[in-house]
């Protein structure tokens, strides 16, 4: 698929609980549509139950019949050949669902995924917003959403540790944003400070290496 001049494909990208949905909202307020790719997951693993369950068994199926996605990911997680077979089964329909959407645009547009790296649109992207936060706040953040165990935690951080390295063989200009959260004593200024760095990077600045 060929870009259209002056149109940019924008990668939106993030380590476990860094904050980068909260940065896809801030890119919609500026007018730039957003595609949850992680949704897209979703609707890809419903299409394609039957080959989850032959694939994972009965186990990865919550009460309501529908596949759990907590209880998969507990099936594929650590293990490299189970996350190759899940990711074949997937990612296909993500592309093209992807692929399809970018193709509807009529101008600039955000693709937000965790494993963007692995989306068909990756060597398109013009630039990459990386969004970031401390450790502490990731953890916490964490522990709030997901209520996973402090071994759940430490394994899924352990899991991300080269999660930088992916984007080098990229093409696009890498954007770092830090997103710390709102804090009650400087609230106002983080999120300040936040969209000004948005606002930066929207406007061709800004760019961290």
């Amino acid at each position: 698929m060929e870009k259209r001049a002056g149109r940019k494909l924008i990668g939106l990208t993030g380590m476990y609980c860094a904050g980068k949905n909260f940065v896809a909202g801030l890119l919609e307020k500026r007018g730039l549509p957003v595609l949850d790719v992680d949704k897209l997951g979703h609707a890809a693993l419903d299409a394609g139950r039957e080959e989850v369950l032959a694939r994972f068994g009965p186990g990865v199926l919550g009460d309501d019949g529908k596949i759990n996605r907590r209880a998969l990911g507990e099936a594929v997680f650590g293990k490299e050949a189970e996350l190759a077979a899940l990711e074949a089964i997937v990612h296909p329909a993500v592309n093209r669902m992807t692929e399809a959407w970018v193709a509807e645009q009529g101008g600039s547009c955000v693709i937000n995924a965790a494993l963007i790296h692995k989306s068909s649109v990756f060597n398109r992207l013009d630039r990459i917003i990386l969004v970031e936060a401390p450790l502490v706040t990731r953890v916490l953040r964490a522990k709030r959403r997901d209520g996973l165990s402090w071994a759940g935690l430490v394994k899924r951080f352990r899991s991300q540790k080269d999660f930088r390295s992916q984007y080098l063989p990229g093409k696009a200009d890498i954007y770092r944003v830090e997103n710390r959260g709102s804090f009650p004593l400087c609230a106002r200024f983080l999120r300040e400070k936040l969209e000004n760095r948005i606002d930066e990077i929207l406007s061709g600045e800004g760019m961290v290496r």
